[in-house]
This record gives structure tokens, C-alpha cells and sequence, in this order.
């Protein structure tokens, strides 16, 4: 049990829609490019590359999926940044 007790200690994502996630990844330069189907793409250029991104479509983002997504967006963005816009406090 004493392997356990730090579980209680760390935040939980967020619930967030699309719209949420969108508004989210626009304050850090990202801009929607397009979309097919339910997934929403976007991307942040930068000079020598182009940083993409694949949001879901919905009122409700799985929390797998929301992290998934987190953990995607930190090869872009830092955790210190990211974190608060995804993890209670």
C-alpha cells in the first residue's frame, strides 16, 4: 500500500471538448487546417518543419485520448506550459 499512497497526490486531467483543446493549441501559435470526418488537424509552421496536431471532434474527449493528446502536443510545447491547461491543480 505505501507504493500507492503518492496516487492520491497527482492531478487528474481535465474534461475537455474539441472546442476547448482548439482554443487551447491557437494560443500557442497552432491554427486549424482542415478536417475529415470527426478529426479536426492542426498545425504550427515553423521555418524549417510543421508541427501537426489531430483533435477529435467531440462535445467530450475520452480521457485516454485526452492524454494521448497531451502527450503528443509535449514534443511542441513544454510540460510546464501544457500542464495547467489539462491537469487539475
Amino acid at each position: 500500500m505505501q507504493t500507492l499512497s503518492f496516487l492520491w497526490l497527482m492531478p487528474k486531467l481535465k474534461t475537455l471538448s474539441a472546442k476547448e483543446i482548439i482554443k487551447i493549441f491557437e494560443s500557442f501559435g497552432f491554427i486549424v487546417v482542415g478536417q475529415k470526418g470527426s478529426h479536426i488537424k492542426m498545425e504550427r509552421k515553423l521555418k524549417s518543419s510543421a508541427q501537426t496536431l489531430t483533435i477529435p471532434n467531440h462535445k467530450e474527449i475520452d480521457r485516454g485520448t485526452l492524454g494521448a493528446i497531451y502527450r503528443h502536443a509535449l514534443k511542441f510545447i513544454s510540460e510546464t506550459e501544457l500542464e495547467k491547461h489539462f491537469y487539475t491543480e
